[in-house]
């Protein structure tokens, strides 16, 4: 699996998940959605694009950011976990990646190394 799609929102201790399953594999690219505080406080040395959304925005405008953002960039399957962020945001996202009509695999991370579950 090469690209890596994260929900980096809300929820205690979430970011240190995200933060460990990003540096468990050499991905070929992290896509990150989050809100402008967690594009300004979370870094990642990994090749990553930040795709910024409304969390307070309905689940049609935050799925309509989603596909703009992701269209054309990811195809066939990608690795998406979804421990940080809102039930909202969550739904967004996988409708999004239904409409894109890309294969999901849930990812989390592991002790040593990610796991799909």
């Amino acid at each position: 699996m090469s690209k890596l799609i994260v929900m980096l929102t809300s929820g205690k201790g979430t970011w240190g998940e995200v933060s460990k399953l990003i540096g468990q594999e050499n991905w070929e690219h992290v896509y990150i959605i989050t809100t402008d505080f967690g594009k300004e406080k979370f870094t990642c040395e990994k090749p990553h694009t930040f795709i910024i959304i409304n969390s307070f925005g309905t689940v049609e405008e935050i799925k309509t950011k989603l596909i703009e953002s992701l269209k054309n960039k990811i195809s066939l399957d990608v690795g998406v976990n979804f421990i940080s962020g809102t039930g909202k945001e969550h739904m967004a996202l996988l409708s999004s990646l239904l409409e894109l009509g890309v294969g999901i695999r849930l990812i989390i991370s592991g002790e040593k190394e990610f796991k799909e579950i």
